[in-house]
Order: C-alpha cells, then sequence, then structure tokens
C-alpha cells in the first residue's frame, strides 16, 4: 500500500491535502454538472445533436475525483492500522464545504 511507510503526520497531512483537492474539484465538477442540465435543455428544445457534446462524468476532474476517493480510503485504512488518531468521514462527499 503506497501510505504504509508514513507515519501519522504524515498521513495526517496528506489527508488534509486529499481533503483540500476534494473540496476544489466538488466545485468545478458542480459547475461542469449545471452546464451539463443547461446543454441538456437546449438540446432537447432546439437540436438534439447537440446533447452528444455532453461531457458527463468522463472529465479530467472527475477522474482525479474518483482517484482521490481511493487514496482517501488508503489513508483510512493506513491510520486505522498504525492507530493515529485522525478522525475520517465515513464517505469523502462528506468534507466538501460549499
Amino acid at each position: 500500500m503506497q501510505y504504509r511507510s508514513y507515519d501519522c503526520d504524515q498521513i495526517a497531512l496528506e489527508s488534509a491535502n486529499v481533503e483540500r483537492r476534494v473540496s476544489e474539484l466538488y466545485t468545478t465538477l458542480k459547475k461542469d454538472a449545471e452546464g451539463d442540465e443547461w446543454q441538456m435543455g437546449v438540446g432537447m428544445i432546439l437540436f438534439w445533436p447537440t446533447l452528444f457534446a455532453l461531457e458527463g462524468g468522463d472529465s479530467p476532474a472527475a477522474g482525479e475525483y474518483a482517484r482521490l476517493k481511493g487514496e482517501y480510503k488508503a489513508l483510512e485504512t493506513v491510520s486505522v492500522e498504525k492507530k493515529c488518531a485522525i478522525k475520517y468521514q465515513d464517505k469523502i462527499e462528506n468534507i466538501v464545504k460549499e
């Protein structure tokens, strides 16, 4: 596992970095989703071939978000194994601050 050699302080720092980046990505992904909703409405009313331009969840930000979810879980696992006193959310989505 990637974080096995980290001590508790390093795990806490990396967890904070992941949480910060997830919050940033959430804003980006939310804005993208709202843009897709607008495109869908225009496409349905005016010109249905525009619907093929919808990006959906295949953006680089979506891929990074998925990767970070895995890293967050790995950090939590190593933290528990090393008996670090770090609190983790049940789901990474719960760390997002709007």
